[in-house]
Parts: C-alpha cells; structure tokens; sequence
C-alpha cells in the first residue's frame, strides 16, 4: 500500500496486511507519518516533557446534581 506522509509528502510503502495500514485503511482520518517525521516529533516532545512546563490538560467533567 502506498501511503505519504502529512508533513513532508514522502511517498512510502507499507505491507497490506499491517496493521498501520488496516487502521488507514477504514479510518480515513488518520494520517501517516514517515518514520523521521515521527522520530523528528517524537524527540521534541520529550525536550518539552524535560522542562517541566509542558502539561496535559484534562477536560473539565460536569457535575452532575442529583439527588
């Protein structure tokens, strides 16, 4: 299956019957990274984890008032 990343329009070629590409495949919102991409992504968001400011934010629940 051939498959391009979102971020630097590589074209690559990834097996039928990965998983990768079963998730592509009937998910079409997914998108696909080549693998620098996701490395490039991947190293930077461990610098940002490293200094301490970086946070996930969870969503606010509603509370429910019930009696």
């Amino acid at each position: 299956m051939k498959v391009q990343c979102v971020l630097c329009d590589e074209i690559n070629d990834i097996e039928d019957n990965s998983l990768q590409a079963k998730r592509l495949r009937n998910r079409r919102i997914r998108m696909y990274l080549c693998p620098e991409c996701y490395e490039r992504i991947d190293n930077n968001t461990k610098k940002r984890h490293a200094t301490g400011s970086f946070h996930l934010y969870d969503t606010k629940k509603k509370k429910r008032d019930l009696i």
